[in-house]
């Protein structure tokens, strides 16, 4: 039988909908329940593309006894992380404060009222990995609420309050940070920053699009001619090569996955979001700008062909992702990581004729004996396997097979038509092809930058196919909705939802200006400081609930695998105020702007994009007025120019004028 998930649209909660685990959605009901029984509540959030969220429904949620002990204790509940990011960032505050690490699946126990006793993120079925088994941590804490009632309610209340107070806590607005922030920002780069294979840190590797996107902005503030502004474009570019080459990106099929468990961006979380290939787009159009490299305009269309080939819907906006595990073949009982993703070597032989199956497996390092290195693998998962990623230049593979640079592109280029065609054959990795607003805002705002860059009307005409349907099922001209899957869900839009759809409106206002973004930009912006802004964190805030009572108020300010709602809305803020002739906007923005001086002068690296608006607010927006005859010259010029700080518009007359405040010239 079926439990209560089997009602929702949900892709993860109807993963769990046939377990014996008597699961129910979040719902005010649910807690009510837990009051009438006298039980605990355990909470479980995780998605539907999570490696460890499936090993924890394998090992526990799928099993009959522990299942019992679960349901004899407790009312459970399960939480979809991306269709409730209030209930999931309220609760990993506590996990993280308790433990010192996050993650999913969380595990998190709670009072009938929602206040956490008890958590932690994987459990296994029995003790190992230094951590408790979960039937052991089940029955403890159901004695416990047994037995000593009274002290765990006291522990509860005590660390709900020190979590509101925690993110509750007014500051005083400072002023605007010096400008020593960008060159802070530079050094904490350096220092971090992997000479050698790119990126920041060591293993694993996150790409960090926000990151890579801001040194950019800076190398143009402090000139790529000098030292600093050298050293950023070479940090920043150095970073995309890398990614590029290794085996994080699909050099199949195109985008890429999740993040590298080693430094050398070789062995990937093979899970792929939206989020991911959204703003990987981004910097690697900047790259492409800056450097004319071939290479960054190639990643580029690759991550466009991955979204409109693979992650489009049918309505024409963009699933969420795809997982890691898939089944080896059709006939197998048990997926694995990376399943669908990788090779080994006698597959790409017996595909290819000996001598372009010699330059594919040369040029991509594949080895008979599996190309993982052993700190890659620990469990030994990817043994015999090759993960795709490129060990050898067109000219080495050139000299290597007494052969031209030409033919060796050719030469990989069929191969790779022929692997993919074979691939596609595979049991693919689930889907999960839930819309979620924010993340397709996103891939709008990608999409319609690559449309003017690369003069591609079928990304235009995605990108305002995508839009148009966001702005019919999930926007009822007062309120956005988060996600739809089949029919608009129920809950309704946070502030990232809002704010990455007016930055995506804002890119898409640049090649489609008729079509009206501009004017529900502005609508969304308003609806957005109505709603969320709160003046005494001076900040957009979510406050989730729970029978008609605040859990917390949460203020996001961490620009990680997806950027802070308050640091991109102060760029967007700083942009509309331009677009749109509202003053209003950059007062807002400096309220933004000064409730993060402190960040910013202490742990800059934590929030790279309310730096580029610092620096947006200091040199100014620029905004360029296109006419719509304007030379097919200067349009081109404009196309291959690096400008950061740029907005565009509709012009009159026949020249390009871009203004930067009160200066306007023509360009170029």
């Amino acid at each position: 039988m079926p439990n209560e998930l089997i009602h929702e649209t949900s892709p993860y909660l109807l993963q769990h909908a046939h377990n014996p685990v008597a699961w129910q959605p979040w719902s005010d009901q649910a807690f009510a329940r837990a009051q009438e029984e006298d039980k605990l509540v355990f909470l479980s959030v995780g998605y539907s593309t999570c490696h460890w969220c499936h090993v924890m429904e394998h090992e526990s949620f799928e099993n009959d006894r522990i299942a019992e002990v679960m349901n004899h204790h407790f009312i459970c509940v399960k939480v979809d992380r991306e269709e409730r990011p209030d209930i999931d960032a309220t609760y990993m505050a506590y996990i993280q404060s308790t433990t010192g690490q996050g993650g999913w699946p969380m595990s998190v126990w709670l009072t009938p009222d929602g206040k956490p006793v008890y958590g932690g993120t994987y459990f296994p079925p029995e003790d190992r990995y230094g951590r408790p088994g979960f039937p052991r941590v089940c029955q403890e804490l159901g004695r416990v609420w047994r037995d000593d009632r009274a002290a765990m309610k006291t522990s509860a209340s005590r660390a709900m309050e020190q979590l509101r107070c925690e993110a509750e806590e007014t500051k005083p607005l400072r002023g605007l940070p010096d400008a020593k922030v960008f060159g802070d920002f530079l050094d904490r780069c350096e220092s971090t920053n992997d000479a050698k294979w790119g990126g920041f840190g060591g293993a694993p590797k996150f790409p960090r699009p926000v990151v890579i996107r801001a040194l950019m902005q800076l190398s143009e503030r402090f000139g790529r001619d000098g030292e600093d502004g050298k050293m950023a474009v070479e940090m920043s570019e150095r970073t995309l090569r890398a990614m590029a080459a290794g085996g994080m990106h699909d050099h199949l099929g195109g985008g890429f996955h999740r993040y590298s468990v080693d430094r050398f961006w070789h062995v990937p979380h093979y899970e792929k979001m939206l989020y991911d290939q959204a703003q990987l787009a981004m910097a690697y159009l900047d790259g492409w700008q800056i450097s004319g490299e071939p290479l960054f305009r190639k990643t580029t269309e690759g991550i466009f062909r991955y979204l409109l080939e693979t992650l489009r819907d049918p309505g024409c906006a963009f699933h969420a992702a795809e997982d890691a595990d898939s089944l080896p073949t059709a006939e197998a009982k048990e997926k694995r990581e990376g399943a669908f993703w990788t090779w080994k070597a006698e597959e790409i032989s017996a595909l290819l004729t000996p001598r372009d199956a010699a330059i594919f497996c040369a040029a991509y390092g594949v080895a008979a004996e599996g190309n993982a290195r052993p700190e890659s693998d620990p469990h030994g998962e990817l043994a015999g396997e090759n993960t795709l990623f490129r060990a050898m230049r067109d000219e080495d593979l050139a000299a290597m097979f007494d052969s031209t640079e030409s033919e060796i592109r050719e030469s990989i280029s069929a191969s790779s038509v022929v692997l993919e065609k074979a691939r596609m054959q595979r049991p693919p990795p689930h889907r999960d092809d839930k819309i979620v607003t924010a993340w397709n805002g996103l891939a709008i705002g990608a999409l319609a930058r690559g449309a003017r860059l690369f003069g591609r009307s079928d990304l235009s005409a995605a990108s305002n196919e995508a839009a148009t349907f966001l702005k019919r099922e999930l926007w009822d001209g007062q309120h956005l909705f988060r996600s739809h899957r089949g029919h608009r869900g129920n809950a309704e839009g946070f502030p990232a939802d809002y704010v990455f759809l007016i930055s995506g409106l804002i890119e898409l206002h640049a090649v489609s200006p008729d079509a009206g973004w501009l004017i529900w930009a502005h609508d969304l912006q308003q609806k957005l400081d109505s709603k969320f802004w709160d003046a005494a964190v001076s900040g957009y805030v979510m406050r989730p609930m729970l029978a008609g009572e605040t859990l917390m108020v949460i203020r996001e300010d961490y620009d990680g695998a997806e950027p802070s709602p308050n640091h991109l809305a102060a760029e967007n803020l700083l942009k509309l105020a331009v677009l749109l002739d509202e003053p209003e906007y950059t007062v807002r923005a400096e309220a933004l702007l000064r409730a993060g001086s402190r960040t910013l002068e202490t742990q800059s690296f934590a929030a790279p994009l309310l730096l580029a608006a610092m620096d947006l607010h200091e040199r100014s927006v620029m905004k360029f007025q296109v006419p719509s005859d304007a030379a097919p010259e200067v349009l081109e010029t404009l196309r291959n120019s690096y400008f950061p700080r740029a907005v565009f518009t509709p012009g009159s007359g026949h020249e390009v004028i871009v203004c930067e405040g009160v200066t306007c010239r023509m360009f170029p």
